[in-house]
């Protein structure tokens, strides 16, 4: 990763959930920041030309949408009981902090410095208003300590919180993401954290071994291979070991079912990816 560019990823991710505020109707996410945020000439670009309909690009367009909404879906709930602290890891260019409907709500923005600083340089450029409950936080997650940032910005780390960790865990290697959600539920036991991640490749479907493949030379050219995945039933015993009381995990089907049930269009998921929310006691309103 250059010091002065965010991850290729990330960026990769941020024109895909433009590309569904132009193209895709009706929207899961409705983001109208979307846009702003990516590189001008991404956003002429996209803006020009219909997005390909290829299986793997239509697959992958879906699930980028569905988990943010999914974990905004999740949030509200928290919410509603009484969480007012919201932990997004690996941030990337996601844009919820400028949309955040909820005033008493804090926003904790962890990332790369890296990838924090272009965004920040891209936010200013764009003309986009920084809400007065974002916090950023810079962090490295392979060398520094999450409860250690956390702190030094302000977190609460005994009062409830729901954190958002999207696109993160496949790149990180399985103890670090372990002792991450470990370390979320040892905090507070109202915590919640949304997480997406992928199954092993020889579990998959011959179709769905395609669409992995595919996407797995892509992050790999980038230089963010994955490096980690996991059997939905051994990560279900590792998550209720740590002390997770409610598990919320969806595959394919049911986030389509969710999400992308009564569409005229193609935009479905499919392939590796799963969703996790895994949460502890409700906290109180």
């Amino acid at each position: 990763m250059r010091e002065d560019q965010p991850s290729r990823t990330a960026e990769s991710v941020a024109i895909r959930r433009a590309l569904h505020q132009i193209w895709d109707s009706p929207r899961v996410l409705d983001d109208p920041v979307a846009v702003k945020i990516i590189r001008h000439d991404a956003a002429s670009e996209i803006s020009g030309a219909r997005p390909s309909n290829s299986a793997f690009s239509v697959f992958l367009r879906a699930f980028v949408v569905a988990r943010s909404r999914y974990a905004e879906d999740q949030l509200a709930q928290c919410v509603a009981h009484g969480t007012r602290q919201n932990v997004i890891l690996g941030a990337g260019l996601d844009t919820f902090a400028y949309r955040n409907p909820y005033s008493d709500l804090t926003v904790f923005e962890v990332d790369h410095p890296a990838t924090q600083a272009w965004k920040q340089r891209r936010i200013r450029e764009s003309g986009i208003m920084v809400p007065a409950t974002l916090v950023s936080v810079p962090l490295d997650f392979e060398q520094g300590s999450l409860r250690e940032a956390l702190a030094r910005a302000g977190f609460k780390s005994k009062e409830p919180a729901f954190f958002s960790w999207l696109g993160v865990t496949q790149y990180l290697e399985r103890e670090t993401a372990l002792a991450t959600l470990k370390e979320i539920i040892t905090a507070c036991s109202h915590n919640a954290v949304v997480f997406d991640y992928g199954v092993p490749r020889q579990s998959l479907s011959l179709t769905s071994r395609i669409a992995f493949d595919a996407l797995a030379r892509r992050v790999a050219a980038a230089g963010e291979p994955f490096v980690n995945f996991f059997d939905p039933a051994e990560l279900e015993r590792e998550l209720r070991g740590m002390g997770y009381l409610h598990l919320d995990d969806l595959g394919a089907e049911e986030i389509n079912f969710r999400y992308f049930g009564d569409r005229a269009d193609t935009l479905r998921v499919g392939g590796s990816g799963r969703l996790m929310c895994a949460r502890g006691e409700w906290a109180q309103p």
